[in-house]
């Protein structure tokens, strides 16, 4: 009976060691996307608040949500006084890729995880993240996916915070100075993936004239912020995914 017992607790000790060794090794393998989120979403933070929106709803938006573009996106609608259907078909547009990346994870998850505990590990899948977990060459469980997911989300929401917090405090011609800077930034984004990738940059030429049309020529421009982002975003991304499919040696 005391050999049952020892046993038991043995086999709970080394339970418990797994569960640590694996969020370890996950909070290792998140670190660096952390440090990585933090100088993009101060760059949102800064966005929000100087479009109106005030801190402590900027920090919320990125508690709630982990999705750099549909953020951007949505903060630039809500500015744009888009209406909440447009808002919301938009960031659904954007965001749709997370439901293909959660059943594509789904094959690699140990078997018989509670629902609820899917359903958290979704919630921090990003791009980065994803990317990450496929790259395991064993089961995901929980505890790595938490360790993976945590980093990455206080990352996040610091950055915000930070930006939201510092502009308030900036005077109005450093704000401006930033607002440029931020453009920049995105341009600093694409430019490089646009030299290496051609789909990429026939996807933003596509993008980019889209939007130029329906900003500069009559009668489209009578078209809402929102609506134009949607069909930008479906229309490009339709032009990259017809003339430049991924072949089966890339997936």
């Amino acid at each position: 009976m005391k050999e049952n017992i020892r046993l038991s607790e043995r086999n709970h000790y080394i339970g418990q060691e797994n569960l640590i060794r694996d969020f370890k090794q996950g909070f290792k393998k998140g670190l660096p996307i952390a440090f990585g989120y933090v100088p993009v979403s101060f760059a949102f933070g800064l966005l929000a608040v100087k479009g109106g929106i005030p801190v402590w709803i900027a920090i919320l938006i990125s508690m709630t949500n982990l999705t750099s573009a549909g953020q951007f996106a949505g903060v630039g609608l809500i500015m744009a006084q888009a209406t909440l259907f447009e808002i919301t078909l938009t960031t659904f547009v954007i965001n749709i890729r997370y439901m293909l990346m959660s059943l594509a994870l789904a094959q690699k998850i140990v078997e018989k995880m509670p629902t609820i505990h899917r359903s958290i590990m979704a919630f921090g899948i990003t791009d980065e993240t994803f990317a990450v977990a496929s790259l395991e060459d064993k089961e995901i469980t929980f505890p790595f996916m938490m360790g993976l997911i945590t980093g990455p989300y206080f990352g996040w929401a610091l950055g915000t915070a930070l930006g939201a917090i510092l502009t308030t405090f900036l005077p109005t011609a450093v704000q401006n100075s930033m607002g440029i800077a931020l453009y920049a930034m995105f341009i600093a984004l694409i430019i490089p993936a646009a030299k290496k990738s051609k789909a990429v940059l026939i996807v933003i030429i596509v993008a980019i004239a889209i939007s130029s049309a329906f900003r500069w020529i009559p009668f489209l421009n009578q078209l809402s912020q929102g609506w134009v982002i949607i069909l930008a975003t479906i229309v490009a991304s339709a032009v990259g995914a017809i003339f430049f499919p991924r072949s089966e040696e890339r997936v």
